[in-house]
């Protein structure tokens, strides 16, 4: 049932004069959170009156208008961003409103250079599958998003974040944000979520099995893993490595053009079958949203593996995965310069060979990881 204005403000009238928002659902058969989104609306005064003429607008028509004139507030500032103008190839503005992806919704960036909502969509979703930039750009806001979450004791929503960041400094879009918080599986506390709220957090304390405890009594009980990446010409290349927490020795390892959660499922898969398919495996790594994805839970539970995860914002929780990618970077990254994917490639297989069976490891009492599991096999 449509309800006219003037229903509306009387709804509202009602409220404020002392009847509850749910004897109002009750008698007019209407939900209770449209009458608090009419009250926002029409709480305050029912007309408004502007100091340069006596006309009065209604409190909807006033609230329309301050959305309007935001809305193209933001799109003079795309266009004053820009390096280009709505004549420009399509191509050119599409790869100009790219960069500004995040910072500014959807709507008015389209509007602004005159590019079909579908048409910047599609380019957008192709270019997250190559586009190093962009992951890198999610990363970082990521993390930003999730500090922010955390610091206000993930009470805030999508537009209260992405206030805070804009106060911060940072040029961020609400819709956005709100994309970051779906990716990451972080809902802020509501009445409605109160259940489903407290079932997260005991998961969460259970998941971080390790707690900076990095010794194993023997191979195959504790893998670690985590994902670095690197510039090579103008593009960058990821690299997935699984380390057995017992001997440190690298036992997978793969390298894509694409962060993606084929990478670790892959590097995994052909890791578990070459080490023999092991039982009561626990497999440890940050919350990267490959390895917090559906397809590679699936996997580990598939095997009876227990996954483990490092805290939020806790490096230092997978202390060895990033001391092994420091010293890969220090000992061979840095002092090579890559022309290809694949020579990088090459750099990293001989590193991974030069590590598990020639240099040796001080916390292995300077044995190699190699030799260390084939001493732990001849004292059995």
């Amino acid at each position: 049932m449509a309800y006219t204005e003037e229903e509306k403000i009387s709804i509202v009238a009602n409220h404020k004069n002392g009847i509850s928002v749910k004897q109002s659902s009750v008698e007019f058969g209407i939900c209770e959170r449209a009458i608090y989104r009419w009250a926002n609306i029409y709480g305050d005064n029912q007309t408004i009156e502007t100091s340069d003429t006596p006309q009065q607008y209604s409190a909807k028509e006033y609230h329309t208008h301050i959305r309007r004139i935001t809305k193209l507030e933001n799109m003079i500032s795309v266009l004053k961003t820009v390096n280009c103008t709505v004549h420009a190839p399509l191509k050119e503005r599409l790869h100009e409103l790219e960069q500004l992806y995040g910072q500014y919704d959807v709507h008015t960036l389209c509007e602004a250079l005159e590019v079909s909502r579908g048409t910047f969509y599609n380019h957008i979703l192709r270019n997250k599958r190559s586009n190093a930039w962009f992951e890198k750009r999610c990363e970082e806001y990521r993390v930003l998003v999730h500090e922010v979450f955390d610091e206000y004791r993930q009470v805030l929503g999508a537009g209260e974040i992405r206030a805070i960041l804009v106060q911060r400094g940072h040029k961020v879009s609400t819709e956005y944000v709100a994309s970051l918080l779906r990716d990451m599986g972080l809902t802020s506390v509501r009445t409605s979520a109160k259940r489903g709220y407290r079932k997260t957090q005991e998961l969460e304390e259970k998941k971080n099995v390790l707690r900076q405890q990095f010794k194993a009594d023997g191979p195959n009980q504790i893998w670690v893993s985590d994902v670095t990446y690197f510039r090579v010409n103008d593009y960058w290349v990821y690299f997935c490595m699984l380390m057995d927490l017992f001997s440190r020795k690298i036992v997978g390892y793969r390298v894509s053009r694409h962060a993606s959660t084929n990478l670790i499922t892959s590097t995994f898969r052909t890791a578990y079958r070459e080490r023999g398919c092991p039982q009561n495996l626990t497999f440890h790594s940050d919350r990267g949203r490959q390895y917090t994805s559906a397809a590679f839970t699936a996997l580990l539970q598939k095997h009876g593996i227990k996954q483990s995860f490092s805290a939020s914002g806790r490096p230092h929780d997978n202390a060895v995965s990033e001391t092994f990618f420091a010293t890969f970077k220090k000992e061979e990254a840095y002092r090579r310069e890559y022309t290809s994917e694949q020579s990088f490639r090459k750099s990293v297989e001989q590193y991974i060979r030069f590590y598990n069976e020639i240099r040796a490891h001080q916390t292995l009492k300077y044995k190699t990881p190699q030799a260390f599991e084939e001493s732990w096999k001849a004292s059995l």
